[in-house]
């Protein structure tokens, strides 16, 4: 029972990275309709900002976290404005192979730069192989490094929460999801918050990125952990935020558990697996809503 219980909680910190990824995808999705498959490698370039912050420019850890986000944050602004947006009116198959073509450049501009390259890189933290034992010496042994991970993604969904419900900006982005031409006759520009949102999607997936490489190092292809969060957005819904935390938990889960019960090479596929049953049985997720054009 202590081992599951172990793999449990290790199932969990890995989804609330899947789920962190997903969330990305949402988010774009809600406010553009889009699907942006570079979310895993805009993942990636926040790995490699804070590897940087740490050992080039010699900062803390959380300061090196920080204002990573911040840069990924302009960033995916940046993006959206300067090769997104000329794209607006463009079919979606458009949209999706340039994102498709970012993640490409991301990863071949990562293995030009003499620092990054193709090595795997080990990202400093204070917290490296820390250990909490729960219930005593017998007891549930957690990892400092999946404990961070969980409590830190339940600090960024709080904080989401909060600028969705409280504040003018959250609620503009709530009605430019439902519908961008009323929200233009409300007066809310529209094109600065699909801006705000891709910077935020981008962070989002910078802050995965951080608290992943400490589990599975730096390296120019630890972007494609992007395709295990895609089907998590599918499970939970790809129009619904709380949808994609619940998708990437539960990928995670069934992923940590197949891994050590079943035959080798199930993990791979148990995320699809998943995603199979799920468009089998409820096609738009578990909290995803039917789909209808919106006009």
């Amino acid at each position: 029972m202590l081992q599951f219980l172990q793999l449990i909680a290790s199932g969990i910190a890995q989804g609330c990275i899947y789920g962190l990824i997903a969330l990305g995808f949402v988010l774009i999705y809600k406010a553009t309709e889009t699907i942006n498959f570079a979310q895993g490698d805009l993942m990636m370039l926040g790995g490699f900002l804070g590897l940087t912050g740490t050992l080039a420019l010699g900062l803390p850890f959380w300061a090196a976290f920080a204002a990573a986000l911040v840069v990924m944050l302009f960033f995916g602004m940046a993006l959206e404005r300067v090769v997104l947006r000329p794209l607006l009116g463009q079919p979606a198959f458009t949209v999706v192979m340039v994102t498709i073509g970012i993640g490409y450049l991301a990863r071949g501009l990562v293995t030009m730069i003499p620092e990054w390259g193709t090595d795997t890189h080990v990202l400093p933290v204070p917290y490296r192989d820390e250990i909490v034992s729960v219930g005593g010496s017998d007891g549930l042994i957690l990892s400092m490094e999946h404990i961070v991970i969980i409590a830190v993604t339940a600090a960024l969904i709080a904080g989401l929460y909060l600028l969705f419900k409280h504040t003018k900006i959250g609620i503009a982005m709530q009605a430019t999801s439902q519908n961008q031409l009323a929200a233009f006759y409300m007066g809310i520009p529209v094109r600065r918050i699909n801006m705000l949102v891709w910077g935020i999607s981008a962070a989002i997936s910078a802050c995965a990125g951080l608290l992943l490489a400490p589990i599975t190092f730096v390296h120019a292809n630890m972007g494609f952990i992007g395709l295990k969060a895609f089907p998590a957005a599918v499970v939970g819904g790809f129009g619904s935020i709380p949808g994609a935390l619940v998708g990437g938990l539960i990928i995670g889960v069934v992923e940590t558990l197949a891994g050590f019960y079943l035959p080798e090479g199930f993990k791979d596929i148990a995320a699809y697996i998943v995603v199979l049953v799920m468009l089998a049985v409820k096609p738009n997720g578990l909290f995803g809503e039917k789909l209808a054009k919106k006009v």
